[in-house]
């Protein structure tokens, strides 16, 4: 026979489980991950399907390589430039071509930072499926004047890329009024060296690896295929006539 005691003293012990019960279950989930902290440069969007390049960049390349590494560049940035107060009004590029106006301090940072983030926001809109592409009009004449013409430029380009040593970008630049093959280490930008980029190939190994192994020039005779001539042209107009 349940007594009013036992009754009460069995209303206690439930009460008591159901008050201690949400802690429990709370201790044991994983924390949320707080919201990322809002910074002044952003991630640009990619712009295309992780796929479109296929197959001469795979799309799982192109999701790490946009998602993850460029994304930490933006991350980095964002913390450096907060050490750099006033700079985080100003553009990148502006910000990359007078290094020596930034603090010291941060300098370093966002010169790599900086420079990662420039050259992938520039990366990703020179690309696009265009199988065996190549320049028309005005640019097309100035790669015949100052570069000796589109296969010796593609000669030239490639062998840029390939002799990077280690990590680094090879460029299509304008420079001192004309148009130049250069290249570049690490995250360094043709903006620090007086230079206004119109194309460039990432030749660091998250760009081509899971794809072309060890085998950066097969990447680069493939690079030749994904190259959107038309948006080259552009920025070689809007450079020439600045």
């Amino acid at each position: 026979m349940i007594t009013r005691r036992h009754a009460l003293k069995n209303l206690v012990l439930v009460t008591s489980s159901l008050a201690l019960a949400p802690a429990f279950v709370h201790a044991q989930a994983p924390a949320a991950a707080a919201p990322a902290a809002e910074g002044v440069f952003k991630l640009p969007p990619l712009g295309y399907d992780y796929d479109a390049l296929e197959p001469y960049i795979d799309a799982e390349t192109m999701k790490i390589h946009h998602d993850k590494h460029h994304a930490a560049y933006v991350s980095k940035l964002n913390v450096a430039i907060a050490g750099a107060p006033g700079l985080e009004k100003k553009p990148i590029e502006e910000i990359l071509s007078n290094l020596d106006a930034v603090p010291e301090a941060v300098r370093k940072d966002i010169r790599n930072q900086g420079g990662g983030h420039a050259n992938h926001s520039l990366f990703w809109q020179t690309l696009k499926k265009n199988e065996n592409g190549k320049p028309a009009g005005a640019l097309a004449k100035a790669i015949d004047t100052d570069l000796g013409g589109f296969d010796k430029f593609q000669e030239t380009f490639a062998a840029a890329a390939t002799k990077v040593f280690g990590s680094g970008w090879a460029w299509l630049v304008w420079k001192d009024k004309k148009l130049m093959i250069d290249s570049s280490p690490n995250q360094d930008s043709p903006y620090s060296t007086g230079g206004v980029p119109l194309l460039g190939i990432d030749v660091w190994e998250h760009a081509y690896y899971l794809k072309y192994q060890n085998r950066r020039p097969d990447y680069i005779k493939a690079f030749q295929n994904v190259i959107n001539w038309d948006f080259v042209s552009e920025r070689y107009s809007k450079a020439a006539k600045a």
